[in-house]
């Protein structure tokens, strides 16, 4: 499809997406900047787009970054500004660009932009044509370099674009900050703080008002002051607002407010800007841990990175909806946004559903880490990444993530840096003993960045503490680097918690990244002084494979397409205050194994060789278990039985249906059951939803499960699975969590794995209806129809 449109810019609100009717190459051209280059041949569409998850999967890529590739890739876009905007200010905003991004708009250069996953925006007034005249903006993305990262990063514009119009006096762009600095029982001090910014060439008068409304949309506290600000000056507006009797954000009940500023002249409003945002307090105490709202709370938290398998790097806000969702069920109530700045949108869902946030900036410093090729841990590294860039762009950086993200409540606390501190990845120091290597870098040198970054940080946002993921805390003692921090993080350190509280005695310590057993979290539970932990991860993620074929990395509590893997549950047991039981087979190690290992270790099937002893795991939130074959008891267990936090039955196999209740006081209260499955008759589909909005953007995640004849799912079924569309909607991805599957993602079929595949549908700009129909050689195909309004 080629793209010869010339869009009219919406100026109907002040901010609006700039995401339609691009023109993409996947290539260089180097003249491509220029107004009259002919971009006729170029492939149309919408962003955000990625264009490293369209692939080949191929050997020759990176390990570390999921086999697939990078390279140079240009955009265009072609618009008009109507005449009624003569005299207006326009910016364009980019929320990530994955990476080296150069931007030019009518050939005038606006700017490069390194990092890739930065926020940045530029003024585009002086270059633009009016008078029906057509603009063009040009975008180079550059990743040569494809093996620059430990994870998979995507390729292109891969987040939202905006235009925003404002008059020549406005509020520039994040430049509110509202804080809390006092709250009571009956009343809550709201502090809101601009810039606001005169670009007339004479001196302005002109008022502010600001309110304050409640989650209904009423006002409940508003003020109105005038000023006069002179000719291209800045003035800096602070006011303080009074709610009586606030609702308090927290993770069970995520509250928010809404602050909305208006600027006006000789009684017209020109710029108005809205803020959401929550009233909460919180403190890390060296003794007791993290205090939210005066209540002491423990951290039960996840990493992620930010792809979603098929989709690569360019995740719609309804995939993140989804997934936040099944977290937040699991009883999980933090998130490390690891290693980056997330997309916005992504924060505004953790404000709304109620999760604790650690932002994070970067996972190199000024040396580079190593990013494996041919495996992990495995032949020559490459150096490339942000080490490069770091010195001349981390402040910058920094910065720019704290002014975009500091008015979220979610948000605790502010990393500025993951694993720096890796032994001899990159630091060394003698403390290593035998693996010192005193040609790597000092890392006495971390100290002294790190102050430099805690100082940024502190400067944009003096609300939050400042915190690090430290790798080897051994080391980063013999440093200023722990000094430097509010909060210390420990990743995998659960053993150094009681030496160092008692060394460090006004340490606040925590559980940056941790493993997912039993164990890990009994560190936490048992210690009052660790204020939580965050396992790795909630969800699998592409790159950081271990070697070829696997492409992805399988630790998540949710696969690739967003289905409960057995981690899951295992966690939902310790986090959950939700009556919940799950069974499935395991090997039998030992007689008496303390451990079970529910992170690939444990099957959700029944199946096996007849009278043959098996194991049965269960995990639960109940103080007893009853597990029961076909209709048979095979006896109760209590949990406090199995230190390690897993029940466990060994029995014999017999074909059927087994199942766990869960006993509260004798009584049962939730249920798991596995059934022995036949061979696959047919396919079952399950939508999410069955109205879809005609905006280019709503998903429809549809879930694909083979079963059989009595509709239970076959587990081991492989069976390649085709999709045809009709109607006003689009395949945008086939995901089936394999992790050695080397399927196109952008084809219409693939094989299931675990007897199951998931199908993202999105619906154009078009009304009418969407048939979806599945098929499958030897098996009995189904439809799903989506009406799209």
């Amino acid at each position: 499809m080629k793209n010869n449109k010339t869009e009219i810019m919406n100026t109907h609100t002040k901010r609006t997406k700039f995401n339609l009717n691009w023109s993409f190459l996947n290539g260089d051209a180097p003249n491509a900047y220029k107004i009259e280059f002919d971009d006729s041949e170029w492939r149309a569409l919408h962003l955000p787009h990625d264009w490293s998850i369209e692939g080949p999967f191929s050997k020759e890529y990176a390990s570390a970054t999921g086999y697939l590739p990078g390279g140079v890739g240009w955009y265009r876009k072609k618009f008009i500004v109507p005449n009624h905007l003569k005299g207006k200010k326009v910016f364009i905003q980019f929320d990530g660009v994955y990476k080296n991004s150069e931007v030019w708009i009518n050939e005038q250069y606006l700017g490069k932009r390194p990092y890739g996953y930065s926020s940045f925006q530029y003024d585009v007034t002086p270059f633009l044509k009016s008078e029906l005249k057509e603009n063009i903006i040009a975008v180079k993305v550059d990743h040569t370099d494809f093996a620059d990262s430990r994870w998979y990063t995507g390729s292109g514009i891969y987040r939202n674009v905006f235009m925003t119009i404002t008059d020549q006096l406005y509020i520039k762009p994040s430049s509110i900050f509202i804080t809390t600095p006092l709250i009571t029982e009956s009343f809550a001090e709201v502090q809101i703080q601009a810039y606001l910014k005169n670009e007339y060439n004479e001196k302005v008068n002109y008022e502010i008002v600001q309110q304050i409304k409640d989650a209904n949309g009423d006002i409940v506290q508003e003020h109105t002051s005038e000023a006069t600000i002179a000719s291209n000056e800045e003035e800096h507006l602070s006011q303080s607002l009074f709610i009586e009797k606030p609702s308090l954000w927290s993770p069970d009940q995520p509250y928010m407010y809404e602050a909305v500023t208006k600027v006006m002249k000789a009684g017209e409003v020109i710029d108005t800007e809205t803020t959401y945002f929550g009233v909460r307090s919180f403190q890390f105490d060296a003794d007791s841990g993290l205090h939210l709202n005066g209540r002491n709370i423990k951290m039960k938290g996840v990493c992620i990175h930010h792809d979603a398998g098929c989709l690569g790097a360019a995740v719609p806000e309804k995939v993140w909806y989804r997934r936040l969702k099944l977290l937040k069920e699991a009883g999980v109530n933090a998130i490390r946004m690891s290693h980056n700045p997330p997309a916005s949108e992504l924060l505004d869902m953790c404000d709304r559903l109620g999760f604790i946030v650690q932002a994070e900036a970067f996972d190199e410093w000024e040396h580079p880490k190593n990013k494996w090729v041919d495996g992990w841990n495995v032949g020559v590294p490459s150096l490339d990444g942000y080490a490069a860039d770091f010195a001349k762009w981390a402040e910058i950086d920094l910065r720019d993530m704290i002014l975009r993200d500091r008015n979220h409540p979610s948000i605790i606390f502010w990393s500025i840096g993951n694993e720096i501190d890796y032994p001899n990845d990159p630091y060394s120091h003698p403390v290593l003993g035998k693996r010192y290597r005193p040609d790597k870098p000092k890392a006495e040198d971390m100290g002294e960045i790190a102050q430099k970054l805690a100082a940024v940080v502190r400067k944009y946002d003096p609300t939050r503490p400042v915190t690090a993921a430290l790798a080897s805390v051994k080391m980063s003692n013999e440093t200023t680097y722990p000094d430097a921090l509010d909060v210390v993080g420990y990743n995998y350190q659960e053993s150094r918690y009681d030496e160092d509280h008692l060394k460090y005695p006004n340490r606040v310590i925590y559980g940056s990244e941790n493993g997912r057993n039993h164990f890990e979290w009994q560190a936490v539970e048992q210690n009052q002084f660790i204020s939580g932990q965050f396992i790795w991860t909630g969800i699998d993620y592409l790159g950081e494979a271990h070697s070829w074929p696997q492409r992805h990395a399988t630790f998540g509590m949710l696969d690739l397409a967003g289905f409960k893997k057995p981690l899951y549950y295992f966690k939902q047991s310790q986090w959950s205050s939700v009556s919940m039981v799950y069974i499935g087979l395991t090997s039998i190690k030992e007689e008496h194994d303390v451990q079970i290992n529910w992170d690939g270790d444990v099957k959700a099937s029944w199946c096996g060789p007849e009278g043959e002893i098996v194991r049965v795991a269960c995990c639960t939130n109940c103080p007893e278990v009853d597990l029961q074959l076909n209709g048979k008891s095979l006896g109760i267990k209590k949990r406090k039985d199995y230190p390690g936090g897993t029940i466990y039955w060994d029995v014999p196999y017999n074909a059927g249906t087994i199942i766990a209740v869960g006993l509260r006081e004798g009584h049962g209260c939730c249920t798991h059951e596995l059934h022995t499955a036949k061979e696959p008759t047919k396919l079952q589909l399950h939508s999410d939803t069955f109205k879809l909005n005609a905006d280019n953007e709503d998903i429809a995640h549809i879930e694909v499960s083979i079963v059989d004849e009595d509709h239970h799912l076959v587990t081991d079924a492989t069976n390649q699975i085709d999709c045809k569309i009709e109607g006003p909607g689009e395949i945008i991805g086939i995901e089936c969590s394999n992790p050695v599957s080397h399927q196109n993602y952008k084809a219409t079929s693939r094989n299931a794995f675990n007897g199951k595949l998931l199908i993202y549908v999105k619906a154009t700009d078009q009304r009418g209806t969407i048939n979806l129909t599945t098929s499958s050689k030897g098996l009995e195909g189904q439809s799903v129809t989506i009406e799209v309004k």
